[in-house]
């Protein structure tokens, strides 16, 4: 990559930002595609937010990457969102438009993105299980929702999280919540079980979020874990004859509509997968 006085900036803002592969993701299809941009991660304590943002609209950033503890936060300091922001109630990508700051969320889209490519999974008339009420969640349910499955139902340890995100998603189809005891009868009854918790997640890899003998084969499991590539979940769904999907490529295609954002182009997805793929 060869650096310039005109170089396009590109960036992340989150607190803590060390163990983000974005950078690497990023900066490698940049350097496929000999585009003159560069990707940068920035460490930003959450009393800091509202400074970075005027920071990075004085530089010149094209825009920015957010993520924990800022896609809610960082909202009150742009200046529009689009509908995907508003109705998931977090932002993970800024584009500078020049005139205005706009937010904008690709997770959801890029869980579908991977989800579909991965599994030629057709969503329609599925029946889902979330598991979990957090942000990624939320972001999911809603892609989920607006691509016309046919029912959700949302698990949480925290019952009034699940009942809070199930009313949410009912504005676009019908959705409903459990309590964790009635988790075996809302598996058994779907086709789909998003996993969108940390539960598995390194160095914990040997934590399952459910009961193995909850799981079966007219079953795909998805989860949104992708260290390790394969959680306990995938292997004990793997084992009962059920499909499943990893992390891996919603980080990939989350990733690759920011880059889309921000430069105009098709993204290297390939690349982009090798290279996170590889840095794991």
């Amino acid at each position: 990559m060869h650096l310039h006085a005109n170089i396009e900036k590109t960036g992340l803002l989150g607190h803590p930002v060390g163990h983000s592969k974005s950078p690497e993701m990023l900066n490698a299809a940049y350097q496929k595609e000999e585009l003159p941009f560069i990707y940068l991660a920035f460490d930003v304590k959450p009393d800091h937010l509202g400074q970075a943002v005027k920071g990075l609209r004085a530089l010149g950033f094209r825009g920015w990457n957010v993520t924990i503890p800022h896609k809610v936060t960082i909202m009150e300091h742009l200046d529009q969102l689009d509908e995907s922001a508003r109705a998931i109630g977090a932002v993970n990508t800024v584009i500078n438009k020049g005139e205005y700051l706009l937010g904008t969320n690709t997770d959801g889209q890029g869980y579908l993105q991977s989800l579909v490519s991965e599994t030629g999974i057709h969503l329609i008339q599925q029946r889902v299980v979330i598991l979990g009420a957090g942000g990624a969640a939320r972001a999911v349910g809603y892609a989920l929702a607006q691509a016309g499955v046919q029912h959700i139902t949302v698990i949480n340890r925290t019952e009034g999280r699940a009942k809070q995100l199930a009313s949410h998603l009912s504005h676009w189809i019908p959705a409903t919540w459990v309590s964790t005891d009635r988790m075996e009868e809302a598996i058994r009854e779907a086709t789909l079980l998003v996993q969108t918790t940390s539960v598995g997640m390194h160095p914990d890899v040997e934590a399952c979020p459910v009961h193995p003998i909850f799981l079966h084969e007219d079953l795909l499991v998805s989860d949104l874990v992708y260290h390790p590539r394969k959680t306990r979940l995938l292997k004990e769904a793997q084992k009962r004859g059920a499909k499943i999907h990893g992390g891996l490529g919603m980080l990939v295609h989350q990733g690759a509509l920011a880059y889309q954002h921000w430069t105009g182009k098709e993204a290297p997805i390939k690349i982009m997968r090798q290279t996170l793929e590889n840095s794991l």
